[in-house]
């Protein structure tokens, strides 16, 4: 059954007690004992993961993997994968207007894409207490990763054309990615353009924020959300044209101050944020992402549409006992506040 995710996200924002809600997938390796390699070839060992996940942990909602390269490779892209760490993709696919222009948009089921939409499928019926997320890349950000992220940004200005001709083929692959996760049982998706945070605010309005709206006005409804997000630290320049998209909620980096994102926020949207995934999460110690935490809570808590989150997509090998930290600062925090 369809769940109300423009309700969901309302009470989220009237709950006194909030959850928090991390970018939390990859860790799961560790609990199910394989490796990274194994967990993205497998929808059952996708679903499964995500289970565990939510087994484990009291978090908002259940959100797939963030492998942004899963899109790249239904291109024809070659991807670098390992046993230990998240796949990344390798060399340029597209140099030319001509190679932009001969450029085939792929059938979702091609590469990984079929795989991980089956994951969805599997992960929706076992996960029924919470809204289930699934992972999609962003249209700059995959056009960068065809086209190679340095190459992209100078093409903004020597080749925009080029440029708008491959974002108009990853846009129209990634609508249909995103209306097949809707199709399999996903409560929404998140969106990940990270490559857009290096774009001037200009740059970013007509080469992500333009194509990012086209896919949210194409399958975001009331039941369907589409989440942004953006580790970028130019975010605070380009944010009025980020909440343009008409996203239902937003997710930024840790290279942003959540405490000067949250006032410039609609209070009826939700905006979570942001442990460092990798300096504090992944290599600090349980004090550390406790006290981080608990300071980010203090700084951010008093905004009633703020949700905890980490900045991005926390690495595989963060060690369990500092994500047990960071949902015991979540539960110190509200606790106190409503004794």
């Amino acid at each position: 059954m369809r769940r109300d995710m423009r309700g969901w996200f309302a009470q989220q924002i009237a709950a006194p007690v909030k959850r928090a809600l991390p970018i939390l997938s990859f860790p799961a390796v560790q609990l199910m004992g394989c490796t990274v390699r194994e967990l993205i070839s497998d929808s059952a060992r996708q679903a499964e993961g995500m289970a565990c996940v939510a087994r484990r942990m009291p978090s908002a909602a259940s959100v797939s993997l963030m492998d942004l390269s899963v899109e790249a490779e239904c291109f024809g892209a070659q991807v670098r994968v390992t046993d230990d760490e998240v796949p990344t993709v390798v060399g340029r696919l597209v140099a030319t207007a001509a190679e932009a222009g001969r450029l085939r948009t792929p059938q979702v089921g091609a590469g990984r894409s079929g795989v991980c939409v089956e994951a969805i499928r599997r992960a929706a019926v076992r996960i029924e207490d919470r809204p289930v997320l699934a992972g999609v890349i962003g249209p700059f950000s995959l056009a960068g990763r065809l086209m190679d992220v340095t190459e992209i940004l100078y093409a903004c200005y020597d080749e925009p054309e080029t440029v708008h001709t491959v974002l108009d083929k990853a846009t129209e692959f990634l609508t249909d990615y995103c209306r097949a996760f809707r199709d399999a049982g996903a409560d929404g998706v998140v969106v990940a353009e990270p490559l857009a945070g290096l774009l001037t605010p200009a740059l970013a309005a007509e080469f992500s924020c333009a194509y990012a709206r086209r896919m949210v006005e194409a399958v975001q409804s009331d039941g369907f959300a589409v989440v942004y997000h953006n580790c970028g630290g130019a975010v605070p320049a380009m944010l009025d044209d980020i909440l343009s998209t008409g996203c239902m909620a937003y997710h930024f980096g840790n290279a942003v101050s959540m405490a000067d994102i949250l006032p410039r926020m609609p209070a009826d949207t939700v905006c979570m944020g942001n442990i460092d995934p990798a300096g504090v999460l992944k290599d600090g110690t349980p004090d550390l992402v406790y006290r981080r935490t608990l300071a980010l809570l203090e700084a951010c808590g008093d905004h009633a549409n703020f949700l905890l989150s980490s900045g991005c997509d926390i690495p595989p090998a963060t060690p369990w006992a500092n994500v047990d930290a960071f949902f015991a600062a979540a539960d110190a925090f509200y606790r106190g506040r409503n004794a």
